[in-house]
């Protein structure tokens, strides 16, 4: 994190200029948007449930000092981003709002305090009067909104943005708790609203499942909901344990329910499902008490739930009280805490990633943490490892804040046993062939030197080169790879091109029919003309990913010159000084280690672990291998007009665009000259932002590099 970074995470609303506020303002709306894309229309999110709360918190108390901030396009304004184009939009006949959220009692207390006075005010409440409240479990899964007509169910559609949605009727059909016809006395037309959910135990369940079929996994239950209900193959959907339970509705008529509890009869009637732990309480103190007893009963409950939802039960004191911008005011989310739990650390193992990184884990007694039982923990990297100073056998502290992966807070000194020892982190990889480990990037990360002959890093490798951005060759899972390289039919990536030689024997597997051999052995012909920038990422090379893949591919433009460069590189770096910089590193130590130094988004870092990489005599009869048995298309080097208008520029997009794609986008800025890289630095020249970017533009906004606007970028580049 930068200095001005730090400030800015470290500076108080209460302290802040206008100015200031502004610009943090502009930062964390765009952070939300990405988080709630990522979140609404990707299933994958990137920070935990609590993380994101602090996020719009911290936006919420600037908007209340400075309201002059706040506008139509402000997270606070809106309920979520627009539904994906996947599928036909639905608009909801009445908006599908989010709830604004209380995470502490004084909140709490707060939110009951504002309903007395309004109603108070508004209408002939006394001030003695109670306020009775519809208490239900707040589900953690994807809200849905059903449309029936005479009883039949027609359309079923996401919450997308709150006004449309996404139309998914034929997957909702396929979910048994919603009724395709409606039981009993109904009216004419209503929207039935409610929560579609996957048990905790189905979801483990479903999860083998995948991993056995080389299919993708899903990180929690939430998730794993929301993609399957987002499946265009219906079928598919039908199989995964999809749940509902209804609590709400839209447009209704007529209507013939006057409070939200008899509404909750009425659907059980009808025949949906609707939560048994929903109660109506109808003093604070039941309220409060209800939010502990979900706090109790939440690691027993067969689903997740990550709150409580109170709604004033009244339907006229629920109209009277209406909206505020994008929540009603007679209702409110009480989120639970981020939960913990203490457990014994029984030891902590070294996993090896496919580039070599050593990752340290936390071995643990297993113990339920948010209603998942949890048994292992990343430690991350020796650092943390130092930092925590956890040993074996203490008793730890766990938690699991929303959906991220357990992590360990720390140790209970009273509770640690006599005569631990501190964790030395290994020098020799704990494969088989006990190489040495080194130390890069600053010492944080530390790699197994073996290479493509580390039988860890080999699976990891081979499940890297299949995939999509590399070869991308179907039918070809992770537990294939796996199940694969333990009985000997893979070893390193060549291996994958001689497996058409092993038919009969593939075939005799479990698993296995003429048909998906037939598939699998055709997916590999088709890869055995591989363009050079894919064949490069695909190797796995530490430091090298896609982006700078296609960078080395447009320097070199042929496998055999590139390989060359490389293995004089690797030679030259030998005899290197330690303070050498880069713009004297072909005259102190060579010109193709000096030219590959200069290659863009390389430098010495990246260019000394590729050297490491090819002065590894494995790594380049790997290489060598897949040559032999490939055809590498080759790059012509790219012509650049003395007067290209962008010609020498670094140029990042950032964000959504809407006239073109981001290809065509990067095609047009390469026409004009520039350099199109993936990541910003004091380098970058310009930075073409969309909608929903994220943390590119904050750096280009931290470093002071010109933005441009889609708009903006279509008068420069036409």
């Amino acid at each position: 994190m930068s200095r001005a970074a730090k400030f800015k995470a470290a500076l108080s609303v209460d302290e802040m200029t206008e100015r200031q506020a502004r610009a943090e303002h502009k930062r964390l709306a765009e952070e939300i948007k990405h988080h709630d894309k990522l979140y609404h229309e990707q299933d994958s999110p990137e920070i935990s449930d609590a993380d994101y709360d602090k996020l719009r918190q911290r936006l919420k108390a600037i908007e209340a000092r400075f309201p002059q901030l706040v506008d139509m396009f402000s997270p606070t304004q809106q309920v979520a981003p627009l539904p994906s184009t996947a599928f036909a939009k639905v608009r909801h006949g009445r908006p599908m709002l989010s709830l604004d959220n209380a995470f502490t009692d004084e909140e709490l207390q707060g939110f009951l305090d504002r309903l007395r006075r309004a109603l108070e005010r508004e209408t002939d409440l006394k001030p003695d009067a109670e306020i009775a409240l519809a208490c239900e479990p707040k589900i953690d899964g994807l809200s849905i909104s059903l449309r029936y007509e005479d009883g039949e169910f027609t359309v079923g559609a996401t919450r997308g943005d709150g006004t449309t949605g996404e139309d998914v009727t034929p997957n909702l059909k396929t979910v048994k708790d919603i009724p395709h016809k409606l039981k009993g006395k109904f009216p004419k037309s209503i929207d039935v609203r409610g929560e579609v959910y996957m048990e905790r135990r189905a979801f483990e369940e479903m999860n083998k499942r995948q991993e056995a079929d080389g299919e993708k996994t899903f990180a929690n239950p939430r998730n794993a909901a929301a993609g399957s209900l987002r499946q265009l193959d219906s079928s598919i959907t039908a199989k995964r344990p999809l749940r509902f339970f209804a609590y709400a509705w839209g447009e209704a008529e007529p209507r013939s329910w006057k409070t939200h509890s008899e509404y909750l009869k009425l659907l059980k009637e009808w025949g949906f499902k609707v939560n048994p732990l929903s109660k109506l309480c109808r003093t604070p103190d039941d309220v409060r008490a209800f939010y502990k007893d979900m706090g109790v009963t939440r690691p027993s409950l067969p689903y997740d739930i990550d709150g409580v939802v109170y709604k004033v039960d009244r339907i006229d004191w629920q109209e009277r009280l209406g909206f505020v911008s994008r929540a009603p005011r007679w209702a409110i989310a009480h989120k639970f805490p981020a939960e913990q739990a203490r457990t014994r650390l029984n030891g902590i193992l070294i996993q090896v990633g496919r580039t070599g990184a050593l990752t340290p884990v936390a071995d643990l007694e297993p113990v339920n943490v948010g209603g998942v039982m949890v048994a292992r923990a990343s430690l991350h990297n020796a650092d943390e490892i130092e930092r925590l100073d956890v040993r074996k056998g203490d008793m730890v502290i766990v938690q699991r804040a929303g959906d991220v992966i357990p992590q360990i807070l720390g140790f209970v000194p009273e509770e640690r046993p006599k005569k631990t020892e501190k964790f030395h982190f290994p020098t020799h990889c704990p494969c088989p062939l006990k190489t040495k480990v080194a130390s890069e990037e600053g010492g944080v990360v530390r790699r197994c030197s073996g290479g493509l002959e580390c039988p860890f890093q080999q699976v990891e490798r081979l499940r890297y080169f299949v995939s999509r951005n590399c070869f991308d060759i179907e039918g070809l899972g992770g537990t294939h790879i796996e199940n694969f390289h333990r009985d000997g039919l893979l070893k390193v990536p060549g291996d994958i091109f001689r497996l058409p030689r092993k038919i009969d024997e593939i075939k005799k597997r479990e698993g296995w029919g003429d048909l998906s051999v037939r598939n699998l052995m055709a997916a590999i012909e088709a890869r055995k003309t591989i363009s050079l920038d894919r064949f490069i990422n695909a190797i796995g090379i530490p430091l090298i990913g896609e982006a700078t893949a296609k960078i080395l591919a447009q320097e070199y433009g042929d496998v055999d010159v590139w390989l060359d460069e490389m293995l004089n590189a690797a030679k030259e770096r030998k005899k290197k000084p330690d303070d050498v910089k880069k713009e004297k590193a072909a005259a102190e130590v060579g010109e193709s280690y000096g030219r590959l130094c200069n290659v863009e988004q390389i430098g010495v870092t990246t260019a000394d672990a590729m050297c490491t990489f090819f002065s590894e005599g494995h790594n380049v009869e790997v290489i060598r291998d897949l040559r032999k048995q490939l055809t590498v298309e080759a790059v012509a080097r790219r012509v650049v007009a003395a007067d290209a208008k962008l010609k020498d520029k670094i140029v990042v997009f950032t964000g959504e665009l809407s006239t073109m794609t981001r290809d065509a986008a990067k095609a047009r800025a390469e026409e004009l000259g520039a350099k199109v890289t993936d990541s910003v630095s004091k380098k970058t020249s310009l930075v073409v932002v969309g909608e929903n970017a994220g943390s590119k533009a904050r750096k280009a906004a931290e470093l002071g590099i010109e933005t441009l606007t889609e708009e903006e970028w279509v008068r420069l580049s036409s």
